[in-house]
């Protein structure tokens, strides 16, 4: 059994800087983060560059295997990355001891699973449940009630908080999920598919219920989600692909122009959002696989300057 002791704050593992007003709250620099399973080397995050300023509400969009859920872990202090460079809040996560890590959980990420057993405990009623976490982090006494009551106001179960989890729906544990993520006043927040288990409308809920949290609080908060969907629900879509940044998508309309179809607002690329190819620092970038495809491109291929624009040509040979 490990034993964690406090260190010093100045010991290697304390915060080397709190983050400095105008800062981005995620700052990520060629993030690799390798796994070893048996003999083989499993590379989940091979360079991963990405910036996130304080009060973005963005999402975080790929395939299965594509690295968004290792990348989340990273960011939620759940696992650590195997180079590179990832500071959130001022923290270095890369260079931080485990009684730095325990603190960096508590204090500065919250994290709602998509599987509400993994943020609930059954028998304790909606309330006590966001108390919780204040009181595991040394935080208790009527302000601190009084904040918990007004997280559950701010999710719209006022009304339910005495309640026990078995009386509430999906829908509602789901908000109970959300108030306490934001417990600890967490400048971050980090969602695993909040509306996996949820009907549509109760998902645009959810979403609306996001953006108004962080009108309200400020809080950074991030989407993980294999629905591409939720770009209508965002300010910005970031596509991972093959363990690297791919794409961005940017919504540049308010969301009460978009159309809504069967409950979902629609995404028209050029009119709704504008999107963009991530360009590394090495001067990579990752095309698109349709156009791939399209124009038969593989192996070799000829890169040309063509006046102010780069053209990509197959090589026939």
């Amino acid at each position: 059994m490990k034993i964690l002791t406090r260190p010093r704050a100045e010991e290697a593992g304390a915060p080397t800087a709190m983050q400095a007003p105008g800062e981005p709250v995620i700052q990520c620099e060629n993030l690799v983060k390798i796994y070893k399973v048996a003999d083989l080397e499993v590379v989940a995050l091979q360079g991963l560059d990405l910036t996130v300023r304080p009060g973005e509400l963005m999402a975080i969009v790929g395939n299965s295997g594509s690295g968004k859920s290792t990348f989340l872990n990273i960011l939620g202090g759940l696992d650590r990355p195997s180079a590179g460079r990832v500071v959130v809040a001022g923290r270095d996560l890369l260079k931080m001891s485990e009684w730095g890590l325990v603190k960096y959980k508590r204090e500065v990420v919250g994290f709602i699973w998509q599987n509400t057993s993994r943020n609930l405990i059954p028998y304790l009623t909606a309330l006590e449940n966001v108390e919780l976490p204040m009181m595991i982090a040394g935080h208790s006494g009527a302000k601190w009630t009084e904040w918990a009551k007004e997280l559950l106001d701010a999710v719209g179960l006022s009304d339910r908080m005495r309640h026990k989890l078995s009386t509430l729906s999906g829908g509602e544990q789901q908000r109970v999920a959300i108030a306490i993520g934001l417990a600890n006043r967490p400048p971050l927040l980090l969602a695993d598919e909040p509306t996996g288990s949820v009907d549509t409308a109760t998902g645009n809920q959810i979403f609306d219920m996001f953006r108004e949290l962080r009108d309200t609080y400020g809080t950074t908060i991030i989407i993980v989600t294999h629905d591409i969907s939720v770009m209508a629900k965002v300010d910005r879509t970031i596509a991972i692909r093959d363990g690297k940044t791919s794409s961005e998508l940017v919504r540049r309309v308010k969301l009460e122009d978009l159309q809504a179809v069967d409950g979902r607002s629609q995404v028209v690329l050029g009119e709704t959002h504008e999107e963009f190819t991530v360009l590394d620092p090495a001067g990579r970038l990752q095309i698109p696989r349709d156009y791939i495809e399209r124009l038969g491109l593989k192996g070799k291929v000829r890169v040309d300057l063509d006046g102010d624009q780069i053209v990509v040509r197959s090589v026939t040979d």
